[in-house]
């Protein structure tokens, strides 16, 4: 495998946030999807791309809530969909392709962590069902928007979470092996990375791009279902109860988490380049010590395992 995961010296770092990187930039007139993108890492990317001109679409299963949570932004909308439902995820591009609209920027935040186990209307792993496949399933229906932007970039946030496992082709919806909510989240993760890698492959030829990243440690909604151990063995708020800040040591505010994703989107820096997984608003280098959680994992960037999960995905 050739290394491709070399820093770039990007100006920005772990203390940017979302609003940093994207000062400059003009979106005025470019439309951006962003799943996820009513609470958490997905609200600070929906307010940052916003603030810079783009009109923002947000897929949501729970359209009343998501609305509440971005009343007030300009140019940010609600449309529903559920990454668990094939069939609401076609319907939402059908619409979407209706208006004739390109999509330069797609970024797909939605995500769950470290659930108990559940299962799609197929059967699926719901973890795997929701970061992976139901992402998965909403570029290939978006296709022909990607495709007319004549630029457009397709962002996926993982997490270091990876690190905790690889792709099991053996048993990915956990039917033979016994549930671990931490393992089928590290999967999902990886997933994200491949198909990442896999994405850009396919997509480079009609200048589709496609990055994933990990955002930084930032205390969200995502951690609804840890309990007080986990958030301790995390280390993620002080004695007192309150989140803990502490960028270099990637613990990050919202619009911190929020920084690297936008900047996947938007960089100049990055013309001509995916298929890469970032950190901290660079490229992140190979994963290649035990005792540094930094960097990318190299089963993760392998391009014929991202081939076999493009292709396994297609079927499921």
């Amino acid at each position: 495998m050739q290394n491709r995961q070399h820093p770039i010296n990007s100006p920005f770092n772990a203390f940017s946030t979302a609003a940093d990187v994207l000062a400059g930039i003009d979106l005025t007139g470019k439309t951006a999807i962003v799943t996820g993108g009513y609470s958490g890492l997905g609200l600070e990317a929906a307010r940052a791309l916003a603030a810079t001109g783009a009109k923002v679409i947000v897929p949501a299963r729970d359209v009343t809530k998501a609305t509440a949570m971005v009343e007030g932004l300009d140019r940010v909308e609600i449309e529903p969909m559920d990454l668990t439902d094939a069939r609401s995820i076609e319907a939402f591009a059908e619409r979407f392709l209706a208006r004739k609209e390109a999509l330069p920027i797609l970024i797909n935040s939605a995500g769950i962590m470290a659930t108990p186990l559940f299962r799609d209307a197929d059967g699926h792993e719901g973890q795997f069902a929701t970061n992976h496949l139901g992402h998965f399933r909403l570029v290939r229906a978006l296709w022909p928007a990607l495709v007319k932007a004549q630029g457009a970039r397709v962002v996926s946030v993982s997490s270091r979470g990876h690190l905790i496992a690889g792709v099991d082709f053996d048993d990915i919806d956990f039917i033979r092996r016994p549930y671990d909510r931490w393992v089928a989240y590290g999967q999902s993760k990886t997933a994200n990375i491949l198909f990442a890698v896999a994405l850009d492959r396919r997509g480079s030829s009609e200048d589709i791009r496609a990055f994933s990243l990990h955002p930084g440690q930032v205390l969200t909604g995502l951690a609804r279902h840890l309990s007080a151990e986990d958030l301790a063995g995390f280390n993620a708020t002080d004695a007192n109860g309150n989140r803990r800040i502490d960028p270099e040591n990637d613990m990050k505010t919202p619009a911190q988490g929020a920084a690297t994703g936008v900047w996947a989107a938007t960089s100049p820096l990055l013309d001509g380049l995916g298929g890469l997984y970032l950190e901290d608003c660079d490229i992140a280098p190979l994963h290649l010590r035990s005792d540094d959680r930094r960097g990318v994992a190299p089963y993760a960037v392998e391009p014929e395992v991202a081939e076999r999960l493009w292709v396994a995905s297609d079927v499921m």
